[in-house]
């Protein structure tokens, strides 16, 4: 079946329904399916975005300002991964733990409405992306995925979202920011807060894809290959040391290697990288790619 195709047969699934909540991020996946419910249901079509200490600030004024591009009726719940000491314990299910908590918000808005489905933006690229225990809430939750469920794979989506003219459609994926975390150290409220001012600098300076890692104290930045002489300059560096410093950390580093999704997460898995939660990630050896180290509080 071609793209066209596909396009009329989510848009035909959603419109036998009585009404739809789409688990809304504002990232490309469910930006596409809150569209496509849009066309399909009007004003029964819902977007829900859960708000925790996870969500960095920004990824929520995008979600309402995408909602708004969209328009679509758009709710706002609240929540706290950190109540749950599953969740916190950042094992290799935290995903799981997350998910669960936020779609379980979804059922509750989709109740308080009067309505039966709750969907998401899982696409069909991402079964097959290493282990991925947020997919298995889904499943356990009997969530519906339209884009999975038409084999509508990531690029598609991405074709999608640049038909609807949704400002998202070449957006990088954006995890939580609890797989800012290795795996095995607590998620606390001091170090999600210190990761999101951490990258609020990288936005500034106008990075596009990037993340800070958080290994108790030690911060690693990571950005995308290209952008890595750009992370380099003098100026950037001076920077990062400094801000980076004044919001918490020991150390700053910067990784050679560049970005890579899974670098804090088990056995080189990636779990969830997409929009609804995307996250986590795989862990090296420190010294493995720690290939620059700036102490912060020391002469240059």
């Amino acid at each position: 079946m071609d793209l066209e195709g596909k396009i009329d047969a989510v848009v035909d699934d959603l419109r036998e329904r009585d009404g739809v909540v789409v688990a809304f991020s504002g990232g490309v996946d469910s930006s596409v399916v809150a569209a496509l419910a849009r066309d399909a249901l009007g004003d029964d079509a819902v977007a829900c975005t859960a708000k925790s200490e996870t969500l960095p600030a920004e990824e929520l004024d995008d979600a309402k300002r995408v909602a708004e591009e969209i328009g679509i009726r758009h709710e706002l719940v609240s929540f706290s991964e950190l109540d749950n000491p599953d969740f916190v314990a950042n094992d290799g299910e935290r995903c799981y733990h997350c998910r669960t908590m936020r779609l379980g918000k979804m059922y509750e808005t989709a109740r308080d409405l009067g309505i039966g489905t709750v969907c998401d933006g899982t696409n069909a690229s991402d079964p097959g992306e290493g282990h991925r225990p947020g997919l298995r809430a889904v499943k356990e939750l009997e969530v519906f995925s339209p884009l999975l469920a038409h084999d509508i794979t990531k690029e598609e989506v991405r074709e999608i979202a640049d038909r609807y003219g949704l400002s998202v459609a070449d957006k990088p994926s954006m995890a939580c920011l609890s797989s800012r975390i290795p795996t095995g150290l607590e998620v606390t409220e001091e170090r999600l807060t210190r990761v999101e001012k951490a990258e609020q600098l990288l936005r500034t300076w106008g990075f596009s894809q990037f993340r800070v890692r958080d290994h108790d104290g030690l911060a690693r930045i990571e950005v995308a290959e290209e952008e890595l002489e750009r992370a380099l300059d003098a100026d950037f560096v001076r920077a990062a040391r400094d801000h980076l410093s004044e919001v918490g950390f020991d150390h700053v580093t910067l990784d050679l290697h560049g970005y890579a999704t899974g670098s804090v997460s088990p056995a080189n898995d990636t779990y969830g990288e997409d929009d609804a939660g995307d996250g986590e990630e795989s862990e090296p050896l420190v010294a493995d790619v720690f290939a620059q180290e700036y102490p912060v509080g020391e002469d240059d």
